[in-house]
Parts: C-alpha cells; sequence; structure tokens
C-alpha cells in the first residue's frame, strides 16, 4: 500500500462515490487514503471497506490525514476555491472537478495562486478530453485533412434535470462542457455568446427555460452552436459535428449496444454521462495517477478552467438579457503561454 499514491477525495456524492470506487477498483498506482463530506454518514459510507481510508466533516482535516499524497475534488463548485488553495498551500497535486471555481473571479484567483507557485499543480477534469471520440475528432482536425473548421454543431440532452436545477445551469453546468470541448478541439478562445431561448419544452419544470440554443463566437472566426435540453425524458445524448472548408466529421451517433430479441432489434440509450463517459472517466483519472507518481500535472489546466467559467458567465447574461454578451478574458499568465490545446 506504500508505494500506492494515497489520494484524498473531497465530496462523496454521485460524482465522488464513483471516483472512489473508480481509484479502488478502476486505476492502477493509487488508493483511497481519505473522504471528506459534509455529511458524516454519506462520507462513511462512501468509505465502508476500504482499508486504511480515514473520515472526516472537514475537507482541511483530509488534506492533513495521513497517507495522503494528493487530492481529487468532487464537492459542489461553490467549495472548490477554498479546497485548491489549501492543496496548494501543502503543495498537493490536485484533480478538480469542473467547474473549476463557478465565477470567473474565482476562477481568475486559482489562476493567480497557482502562477504564484511557479508550477502547475492542478489538472481540471474536463473528461470529455479523455473520451476516444472526441480524442480522434480532436487528432482529425489537428492534422489539417479538412480544411480550416468553419462550424462545430453540438447536442447536448438529458433525461431530466434534477431538483433546483435553473436557467442559469443549463448553460454553467451542463453547456461547460462543450465549452472546454469547443475550445480544446478548435484551439481557439471563444470571445462571445449569444443564447436562444425557444419556447420551453412541456416537460421541463415550471418557470426552467429548457431547450435552450447557445452560439459561440471564436477569435478566428469559427462558429459553435449548442442545444442544450435537459429534459429530454428519453436518454442522455452528446454530439459533436465539426464542418470543416473540405469535408466534416460527427462523433456521438454510434455510442450505443444494439440488444437484438426475437421480433426485433433495439438501440440502448445511455441514462446518465457516467453511463455514457464511464471510459473517458476512467482514462482521465488514470492519466492523473500515473502523471503525479512521475511528478508531472498534465491535462486541462486552470486556465482552462477560468476560461470556462468566463465564457459560462457571459453566457448567463446573454440568457438573462437576451443580447450577444463579449467575453471579457483577463490577460494569460505565461505559466500558461502553451494551454493544454
Amino acid at each position: 500500500m506504500g508505494d500506492l499514491l494515497g489520494v484524498a477525495v473531497l465530496g462523496a456524492g454521485h460524482m465522488g462515490a464513483d471516483h472512489i470506487r473508480r481509484l479502488d477498483q478502476v486505476v492502477s498506482g493509487a488508493r483511497v487514503a481519505a473522504v471528506a463530506d459534509p455529511d458524516a454518514e454519506r462520507a462513511a459510507s462512501a468509505a465502508a471497506g476500504l482499508d486504511g481510508v480515514s473520515v472526516h466533516t472537514d475537507p482541511v482535516a483530509a488534506l492533513d490525514a495521513p497517507g495522503v499524497a494528493a487530492v481529487l475534488i468532487a464537492s459542489p463548485g461553490p467549495a472548490h476555491e477554498e479546497a485548491l488553495l489549501a492543496a496548494f498551500a501543502r503543495r498537493l497535486p490536485v484533480l478538480c472537478e469542473k467547474p473549476m471555481v463557478p465565477d470567473s473571479a474565482g476562477a481568475l484567483r486559482i489562476v493567480e495562486a497557482e502562477a504564484a507557485l511557479g508550477r502547475r499543480l492542478a489538472q481540471i477534469g474536463f473528461m470529455r478530453r479523455y473520451d476516444v471520440q472526441y480524442r480522434r475528432l480532436k487528432a482529425l482536425l489537428d492534422g489539417g485533412g479538412l480544411g480550416r473548421p468553419l462550424m462545430l454543431h453540438c447536442t447536448h440532452r438529458n433525461v431530466s434535470s434534477p431538483a433546483g436545477f435553473t436557467s442559469a445551469m443549463l448553460i454553467n453546468s451542463s453547456v461547460s462542457h462543450e465549452i472546454d470541448a469547443a475550445r480544446w478541439l478548435l484551439g481557439q478562445e471563444l470571445t462571445a455568446v449569444t443564447v436562444l431561448r425557444p419556447t420551453p419544452s412541456s416537460g421541463a419544470p415550471e418557470g426552467l427555460l429548457d431547450p435552450q440554443f447557445v452560439l459561440f463566437e471564436t477569435e478566428r472566426g469559427a462558429l459553435v452552436d449548442v442545444e442544450v435540453f435537459v429534459n429530454s425524458g428519453f436518454g442522455y445524448q452528446v454530439r459533436c459535428e465539426a464542418v470543416c472548408e473540405a469535408g466534416s466529421a460527427r462523433i456521438g451517433d454510434e455510442h450505443t449496444m444494439v440488444v437484438t430479441t426475437r421480433g426485433g432489434a433495439r438501440k440502448e440509450v445511455a441514462q446518465d454521462y457516467l453511463v455514457r463517459f464511464a471510459d473517458a472517466y476512467d482514462r482521465e483519472v488514470q492519466a492523473w495517477v500515473d502523471a503525479t507518481r512521475r511528478g508531472e500535472v498534465t491535462g486541462p489546466d486552470v486556465w482552462d478552467g477560468y476560461a470556462a467559467s468566463a465564457v459560462a458567465e457571459a453566457g448567463v447574461r446573454a440568457l438573462r438579457t437576451g443580447g450577444r454578451v463579449a467575453v471579457d478574458l483577463a490577460p494569460r499568465p505565461d505559466l500558461y503561454a502553451t494551454a493544454s490545446r
């Protein structure tokens, strides 16, 4: 056990519990050393059956627990800034789920704090960069065979939205993945946002503006559109089509199982992001563990986390005003001059 990377997992909810299972049963080279959640019973339940794990209600106490050498943050977004700064103060490498910090001002404070250290410590959990289909599309675009990208058409559908889900969260929670994926696939910053609001679906909770149509502009003139529909009622679907000067490429159509029985066949539709992107999460966490054990930090960085928060913030303003809103990004520190693109 001493040769394994001891990880403190902060947050034992839906995402955190899945990461605890992943670290224990799927990923090699790591173990869960501590679990923290404000709900003591939930933390204890997530850690049940694991040897040598301490359980905490205070995340800082978990960082100081014996055997902790790295941190995985899966708590709600508003708790991320404090946890990241505490990890930085202890020079602990971090994998932080998105959003890095929900508001752009707080996210910029994280960028500045890590830059002041003069070295990277944090990887941000934009797991689509580890999905096989997204990686193939990225390689195809980078190879240049399809010519200059002109447009990305994206679809993001959920079965239903959880209790308390707001109209703004369609952008700053759901579409935040498309924001990062677009920046990464195109190698460009997003510079402006417009949000169109069709008549809400009859399946949406009262007062929720669902679906939405989000249009992003990029620094080199490409356009990215996202249909986000979080109460589709039938499944979790994520698609992306790149339209370029010499061709197009689409992913997300056939990520499914076809079941054939007497009298016919049917396609299974994933009902949850943990099902659709299970392999991507596995690859992401394994890559983080491997890099951390080598003393390196790879993957999306805190600038990527800040940019996603800033673009989403502009998107929420566009939703509320009904107009086009420019994205205001701070100057990029030298440490992130070659952000992971």
